[in-house]
């Protein structure tokens, strides 16, 4: 019965890939809430200082590189695991998951020390200042322990998705959300432990997702995956690991090179603005990690449906696999776009009191969403491309945002407009336009025009 649910090579494609989307969407709306929820908490701290959101937003480069390992280890195994179960091959695809877990594992301990040793001159080196600096150490001391659980919990629930349990990876990062939502406002308030204890709140939330997670790979304490997770599994095989590090580099340089992007971002409004403008900057960020998530879930929702497909050679349904996950993810990226225009104060409000902030931050907000819509295309074509094991065109569509055109935006165009602030806002825009014209465009001609000739 398991094994009929988690096929999806049959029904219709667009309700599969809903029934996979909704759930995962949820899912990671939950994720979200372990720092949203912290951002809109810690930006009320202090009613009259963005100085605690500001160091909330100088530990983000650094918690990008952890998912960074996370994505590369945990989402990189996902796709071949998929295309492994769609051939039938039980076995291989038991193996690709477990090396998953044992490298998650192994990294989380690494990343564990490393970060916990090297904090303070991170921090200073990512442009924390004499306001920002205490804020922002608090709270990574303590994050940082909560790493590895973390890594293992967000990593391994991608292969409960993958498997044909979406709503079961739901609830696993919804348990810990909620339990989050409880505990911040005790921590920070009521014990009156501040940012420090937004860490501790979402450190307990972490572990609870992690043991729901390793419930249900593990058949003696009632788990229920169709391929469960078994020591065999974990012993690293070259092959498999070179496998997953391939797929999860697209991942990995995304996240990486959005470590980068704010990295560059904070910098250069720290320059040019000052320290309330990398908490504009939070908070800007914050609003797109909310509006992001849908789309998210739709197209990585799409991804074991179109692998699984594509492993079947069933390539008329993984042409309308791809027609439909483009469809939605435009009809909701156009939306996500009005509704930031129409009412940027209150999403702005969410994170801040200082009136003052909020009103700067207004036409910032509204610059940064400008071209939302054509994130659209660069989440189609670089899903697709992961979804059918093309690793290399979607990490270089990755770097070209990114890199090639976020980057150098974000320091060239502060030199040329009058309102230098204004001008690292512009880089968003303007990248998504020509970044993700470029990725659909190329995801049209080289996959889905050959595999229209194929299925012909």
């Amino acid at each position: 019965m398991n094994k009929n649910k988690a096929d999806f090579g049959t029904g219709s494609m667009p309700k599969l890939i809903l029934k996979q989307a909704l759930p995962l969407a949820l899912s990671q709306v939950a994720q979200l809430l372990y720092n949203i929820v912290d951002r809109i908490y810690i930006g009320h701290i202090e009613e009259e200082s963005i100085a605690p959101l500001t160091g909330l937003g100088l530990t983000f480069p650094i918690i990008s590189a952890i998912l960074a390992f996370t994505l590369l280890f945990g989402q990189g195994g996902c796709p071949i695991f998929s295309i492994n179960r769609g051939k039938g091959d039980i076995d291989k695809a038991s193996r690709i998951m477990g090396n998953s877990f044992t490298l998650l594992t192994i990294s989380g301990v690494i990343l564990t020390l490393l970060v916990s040793i090297l904090a303070k001159p991170l921090l200073y080196a990512l442009g924390a200042g004499p306001e920002s600096f205490p804020y922002a150490y608090s709270y990574l001391r303590i994050y940082v322990l909560g790493t590895i659980f973390v890594m293992i919990g967000t990593g391994m629930n991608l292969y409960i998705t993958a498997q044909g349990s979406p709503i079961t990876a739901m609830i696993t990062t919804m348990s810990g959300a909620v339990l989050n939502l409880i505990l911040d406002p005790i921590f920070i308030f009521t014990l009156n432990l501040g940012i420090s204890g937004a860490a501790i709140a979402t450190l307990i939330s972490q572990v609870v997702s992690f043991l729901w997670v390793m419930r249900f790979f593990l058949p003696s304490f009632g788990g229920k995956a169709v391929i469960p997770l078994s020591r065999k599994s974990m012993h690293l095989e070259p092959s498999i690991v070179g496998s997953i590090v391939a797929m999860g580099f697209t991942g990995f340089v995304m996240e990486i090179t959005n470590s980068l992007t704010q990295v560059v971002c904070n910098r250069t409004l720290k320059f040019y603005g000052g320290e309330m403008y990398v908490g504009i900057m939070t908070i800007v960020n914050s609003v797109r990690s909310i509006m992001g998530v849908a789309v998210n879930g739709i197209v990585q929702g799409a991804q074991p449906v179109l692998g699984f497909n594509y492993g079947a050679k069933k390539y008329d349904r993984v042409l309308s696999g791809i027609r439909y996950s483009c469809m939605f993810a435009f009809v909701y990226t156009a939306f996500a776009w009005a509704v930031v225009f129409f009412f940027p104060s209150f999403f702005i409000g969410l994170f801040s009191d200082d009136a003052v902030t909020n009103a700067v931050a207004v036409p910032y907000l509204h610059i940064f969403f400008m071209a939302y819509v054509f994130m659209s295309l660069q989440f189609s074509g670089q899903s697709t491309f992961m979804a059918l094991g093309k690793a290399k065109r979607a990490i270089f569509f990755s770097l070209f945002r990114k890199v090639i055109l976020v980057v150098p935006l974000t320091i060239l165009l502060p030199r040329v407009m009058t309102d230098a602030v204004s001008g690292v806002f512009y880089a968003e825009p303007i990248s998504n336009v020509i970044g993700g014209a470029a990725s659909f465009t190329a995801m049209y001609f080289t996959i889905y025009r050959k595999l229209a000739r194929k299925q012909s």
